[in-house]
């Protein structure tokens, strides 16, 4: 039943519709204050905006996920990030209804990560830190995307970053396809992608990869991501701006290797 109602919410492009603007809680973490817009008003069942001090989520109560992360990534907070010890303070989310969240339990015995949005890498104290390891800014991923696609990508970001100062930053997951699976009650997401805004280059790219060991990681202009997901994910942006290409830094994948879970 689940595959048949996910397959309705989540046909990318097929339902997409003129969305209500989503005014944002916290829109010091959006380009030019403004949230992302979803286009596919069957994605805003269940969405809930959560705000936290250098990030913000919205979360989905029908896949139990982020439907997005955004952060406004900046040097100083990056520098401030550098040599804390991971916290590993997984917890659910106590803002949310019981129905509509992610509990520990879910990713028991699953095989997958439970994988950052907004890494805990780009947190600048103990507080952000602990806020990083909200299940409502987790994913479902599979362990070896996590460590060797995923990480990174993300280190790749932090280094742009601090050579450009600041960046917009939207990580999310895509839900493609009628074959998604489920670890307890939260949907496996099918992709996961990354966008990046630099305000100095004024332009943007993403990228965009399956959520499986090996996947290719492709990067794609902005605006063919927002026609894939069914968000539009940077709304001040013009069409034109969405489709020049960001430079992205070329990601080594680094080769699985057997290691214990993190």
């Amino acid at each position: 039943m689940f595959r048949t109602i996910l397959a309705r919410l989540f046909m990318a492009g097929a339902l997409l519709a003129a969305g209500a603007v989503q005014a944002a809680s916290c829109p010091v973490h959006y380009l030019d204050g403004r949230a992302p817009e979803i286009r596919n008003p069957k994605l805003a069942s269940g969405a809930r905006e959560l705000c936290y001090g250098v990030f913000g989520v919205m979360h989905s109560g029908v896949t139990r996920t982020p439907l997005w992360s955004a952060e406004h990534l900046r040097a100083d907070n990056l520098e401030r990030a550098e040599g804390l010890d991971r916290d590993n303070a997984f917890h659910a989310e106590p803002r949310l209804p019981q129905g509509q969240r992610a509990e520990l339990s879910d990713y028991a015995r699953s095989g997958f990560d439970r994988g950052h949005l907004a890494p805990n890498g780009d947190m600048p104290d103990r507080r952000t830190q602990r806020e990083s390891f909200s299940l409502a800014n987790m994913v479902p991923q599979d362990s070896d995307h996590n460590r060797h696609i995923w990480g990174p990508i993300e280190q790749s970001v932090r280094k742009m970053a601090k050579r450009e100062g600041e960046l917009y930053v939207i990580t999310g997951p895509a839900f493609l396809g009628t074959s998604l699976r489920k670890v307890g009650n939260v949907i496996v997401p099918s992709h996961l992608y990354k966008v990046v805004y630099s305000p100095r280059q004024k332009a943007a790219a993403a990228w965009f990869v399956e959520n499986r060991s090996g996947a290719p990681i492709h990067v794609i202009p902005v605006a063919e991501l927002e026609r894939i997901v069914g968000i539009e994910l940077l709304p001040s942006l013009s069409r034109q701006q969405k489709e020049r290409m960001l430079r992205l830094p070329k990601i080594k994948q680094r080769k699985p290797r057997a290691e214990g879970r993190q």
